[in-house]
């Protein structure tokens, strides 16, 4: 999914929302509010004040910060993280050097359904669900069936000790999707963010690397 350009936000909220909810046996049908035009008047019309915070690990006051712009459904993505985003933890984050920002781009409406759950259970068990999201992005994307993925990705909510209910009604909240895709469009724009993963290190945009390289730029950061 390198290289990809961004989805229109409005568009993904609707088909996430319409469709997480077809693909289940159960819930309410698909509001008014979120069907056509009206979804993309809405998502354009998000204050400021209805976006949702950043994700976060490290010290607030380490000497250099790394945001990293990742797909829950980008196979390069899920790549970073298996082979370099552990030892990044180790080596940076956990010592104090590095403040570590975590912002969701949505290609799909898969990815933000995925990302619903991570947050379902807040910052405290974010990061623990997301690494259990990518660890498994094969095995929950399956064959790209949706009501397939939304029973895969709720299994992924319980087995992190979320209810069912807890999870359902994640997945069901216009307001948390706009406001998600309202912070990811506006973030990504700023950053002028058009793959992943990108990160942007103490303000300055990167594309994916390997391990090696990225800490031979922070330790340049970090010297500086």
């Amino acid at each position: 999914m390198s290289k990809t350009k961004l989805i229109a936000g409005a568009v993904v909220v609707a088909a996430a929302a319409g469709g997480f909810w077809a693909a289940q046996s159960r819930g309410p049908a698909l509001s008014p509010a979120l069907t056509g035009a009206a979804v993309a008047q809405e998502a354009t019309q998000i204050a400021d004040a209805q976006m949702v915070p950043d994700m976060v690990l490290g010290a607030a006051d380490a000497p250099v910060t790394v945001v990293e712009y990742a797909s829950f459904t980008c196979p390069h993505c899920a790549t970073f993280h298996d082979n370099v985003f552990g030892q990044l933890k180790t080596d940076y984050i956990d010592t104090g050097k590095v403040r570590f920002v975590y912002r969701e781009v949505y290609f799909d409406k898969f990815g933000l359904w995925a990302a619903a759950v991570a947050r379902c259970g807040g910052a405290e068990k974010y990061f623990g669900i997301s690494d259990m999201i990518f660890d498994t992005q094969k095995q929950w994307i399956g064959t790209g069936e949706a009501a397939g993925i939304a029973d895969n990705l709720k299994k992924i909510g319980l087995k992190a000790g979320l209810s069912g209910d807890q999870v359902d009604a994640c997945m069901r909240d216009e307001g948390m999707l706009k406001a998600m895709i309202a912070t990811y469009q506006a973030n990504a724009t700023a950053d002028d963010i058009n793959s992943t993963p990108s990160f942007v290190i103490d303000g300055q945009k990167y594309s994916n690397m390997n391990y090696s390289d990225f800490a031979a730029i922070l330790d340049e950061k970090l010297a500086n």
